[in-house]
């Protein structure tokens, strides 16, 4: 996620904060990986560490003197979900969310089509031959996203699993604008 701090506005704070459960073939999630389950994951995976991550925010908050009753949050792929996880399961505490290369978890429709990201604005960038997630999912939330009235700016690019220069300048607009 260092690569994108580059294109944040200057009045940003930066948080990035690692997943919490290990994965034996290297790396990090943010949900336990149980057998048979890899690719499908659903909103109750994400939701421990969806509210671990608000108390690490709150906590954070109350140390470092800043409000972040209200914050954006971006996440890749995994991160991603993560992203729409937190959302969908408390919208009252993000300004706006940025989803590179993601999915939405699978039961995170139910909640969106209940008008929880109502008018607010979400960025989704995804490349057309990404092989870890196919853009199809991300053209799936998008049209979800839009039929629950949220603020959509969608790029797609011929990218793999990564953002495209292209579509790091759109992201660039969208956190430039006051919403």
């Amino acid at each position: 996620m260092w690569l994108f701090t580059q294109k944040l506005p200057p009045n940003y704070t930066i948080l990035a904060p690692r997943a919490p459960s290990k994965v034996p073939e290297g790396g990090y999630s943010w949900r336990v990986i149980r057998p048979g389950t890899w690719g499908l994951a659903t909103l109750e995976d994400f939701r421990s560490a969806a509210d671990d991550l608000l108390t690490m925010l709150d906590e954070w908050s109350a140390t470092a003197g800043q409000d972040a009753s209200q914050f954006d949050v971006m996440g890749f792929s995994q991160g991603a979900a993560m992203t729409y996880t937190l959302g969908l399961l408390h919208p009252e505490r993000l300004r706006r969310q940025v989803v590179l290369s993601g999915f939405l978890p699978e039961n995170g429709e139910a909640l969106l089509s209940g008008g929880r990201l109502s008018g607010k604005p979400v960025f989704v960038a995804h490349g057309r031959k990404d092989d870890m997630i196919p853009v199809e999912l991300a053209r799936q939330a998008v049209k979800l996203l839009e039929a629950a009235d949220v603020q959509v700016r969608y790029c797609e690019s011929d990218a793999g699993h990564k953002v495209s220069k292209e579509c790091i300048k759109e992201l660039e607009m969208f956190l430039g604008e006051t919403w």
